[in-house]
């Protein structure tokens, strides 16, 4: 057979490898997805024209002006940590363990990051990322969501006698 599998007592058994099926998990995938957005909105958060008030970028700090599609608080900080953030998702979906791991860990992290921007005084120096209250909204339903992707992808793999 050139497809990739070969036939062993009537079953059809498929190889891994560069010409077969790929043993890559849904929560594998999930892990990817999330982590290449990430990756995408730290480039975008770089390119003039989808960041307004470009100019007014900085590092960090409560004074960067600059906002992803208008929205979203950016710096410089905020954009090489969403980047470091994808860069560590898709090094970690790299395994099942790994991309659980990422998706319910990076979860929790978006969850506290939320909590952080809710508590603390958008104008002060404590708000060294910047964030902002469309932010704090969006790491809220990041959070939940990553949580809840890790959460059920693991459970089904468990239940489909998957888990490694």
């Amino acid at each position: 057979m050139t497809s990739g599998a070969s036939s062993m007592g009537g079953r059809t058994q498929a190889r891994s490898g560069s010409h077969g099926r790929s043993d890559t998990t849904l929560l594998q995938k999930a892990a990817k997805v999330v982590a290449a957005v990430f990756i995408l909105v730290g480039i975008l958060g770089f390119i003039p024209g989808v960041v307004t008030h470009y100019d007014d970028m900085k590092f960090a700090g409560p004074d960067s002006m600059a906002q992803l599609l208008g929205v979203f608080c950016v710096s410089v900080l905020h954009n090489l940590v969403h980047l470091l953030f994808g860069i560590i998702g898709l090094a970690l979906a790299r395994t099942v363990p790994g991309a659980r791991n990422f998706l319910i860990g990076g979860g929790v992290i978006y969850l506290v990051l939320a909590l952080y921007g809710a508590l603390i005084d958008l104008d002060s120096k404590a708000n060294f990322i910047p964030v902002d209250k469309a932010d704090n909204w969006l790491h809220l339903v990041l959070g939940v969501g990553m949580i809840a992707l890790g959460l059920v992808l693991s459970r089904r793999r468990e239940r489909d006698g998957l888990a490694r």
